[in-house]
């Protein structure tokens, strides 16, 4: 670093993305992308915007905000405005808002010890105070101990890295034990299985659902997201957005992002063929031995009990298939995989195979067999 830092910055330890290697080609199931393609209006609609590239985009973005607003009234039956709405570039900058707006030395973040990497990031960038709760044994949320929490919650449901949801009834309970804090709900993977919280902003005013274009609508490299909240925190959100960068949903994205909306035919059967593929991949791995979490988004956290995780993500990786490994010692065991197209995940299924015989594993019939 330079000796220009200044101070605040210094202890400073940044999120680290997963790689997105340029000198391999990879079976790439690290980052939680879609396999598919962005859908054909999406592509249309950008490809449209190219002729107005010369022009800022709308700062408001009012077209894709009332389309997105009428989207998700129209698919939650609920009374949902443009009001609701904040467009962000990617769901990570308006979570950066909320820790901007709604936590201070005085109120503090809440989020689990086993979560997005981002919030304990966010938290020391903007000099926030946080408290992590445990996930129990399995690693699921015990709602209880978000009661009255004295503080900004973040929850991520489905969350990350575990795949594990709680049900809209029990997000409910944590918002409605904590009248006078805001609950934030990061529900990046709530398509693939979870239940969404966005008709309970009907009902409370201490809600803000945020949710991504990126995965369930393959939009990763456009980077778009929202959040949905009562009409008074979304002032003071686009309060920070308008002070910080007005602009910052471009062209493309914005357009890119109607035509997505009114293709959600697409995004509902790739959600389909993810979930199916989950399916099948966790069939697989139980059959070779694997341990894994009840995972409802596009992913699998997943363990051997006679394979060290580092060592599967490094010998995965010389396969030419990469995966996510997190170093923390609760879950240093584990990788997280991404569901790709059954391609991929019967190439993984079969390397994963290879390893395991290489290294003298055993998997769950072979130890059934030795039980009985």
């Amino acid at each position: 670093m330079s000796r220009f830092l200044t101070e605040r910055f210094t202890e400073l330890e940044p999120y680290v993305p997963g790689e997105q290697p340029q000198n391999r080609q990879y079976i790439k199931l690290n980052t939680n992308e879609s396999p598919f393609p962005v859908s054909d209006k999406a592509r249309a609609e950008a490809t449209r915007a190219l002729d107005r590239l010369e022009l800022y985009p709308d700062p408001d973005c009012k077209t894709l905000t009332r389309s997105l607003a009428g989207f998700l009234a129209d698919k939650y039956s609920m009374d949902l405005t443009a009001e609701n709405v904040i467009l962000t570039n990617g769901s990570d900058e308006v979570l950066n808002f909320a820790f901007m707006a709604f936590c201070d030395g005085n109120t503090p973040a809440v989020f689990p010890d086993i979560t997005y990497g981002f919030y304990p990031v966010f938290a020391d960038m903007n000099g926030v105070p946080y408290r992590e709760i445990p996930l129990d044994p399995e690693f699921r949320i015990n709602p209880e101990e978000y009661a009255k929490a004295g503080g900004t919650l973040f929850i991520a449901n489905p969350n990350a890295h575990t795949g594990i949801a709680l049900s809209r009834e029990e997000i409910e309970g944590i918002i409605r034990s904590n009248p006078d804090n805001l609950v934030v709900v990061d529900e990046a993977y709530v398509d693939f299985g979870g239940e969404s919280c966005i008709p309970l902003i009907d009902k409370y005013d201490n809600i803000l659902v945020i949710q991504t274009f990126s995965k369930s609508r393959s939009m990763a490299g456009a980077r778009l997201g929202f959040g949905a909240a009562s009409r008074e925190l979304i002032v003071d959100l686009n309060t920070i957005r308008n002070s910080t960068n007005p602009y910052n949903i471009n062209a493309l994205t914005m357009a890119a992002g109607v035509g997505v909306l009114e293709d959600e035919e697409y995004t509902r059967e790739n959600c389909r063929k993810i979930i199916e593929n989950r399916k099948y991949t966790e069939e697989e791995l139980r059959r070779l031995g694997f341990e894994f979490t009840d995972s409802t988004a596009n992913f699998i956290f997943m363990k051997h009990p006679e394979y060290d995780g580092g060592r599967l993500y490094e010998d995965l990786k010389r396969e030419g298939i990469l995966v996510r490994h997190f170093t923390k010692e609760r879950i240093a065991q584990y990788n997280r995989v991404t569901i790709g197209s059954r391609r991929q995940m019967e190439v993984f299924i079969d390397t994963l195979e290879k390893l395991l015989e290489e290294a003298g594993c055993k998997g769950e019939k072979e130890r059934t067999n030795e039980n009985s």
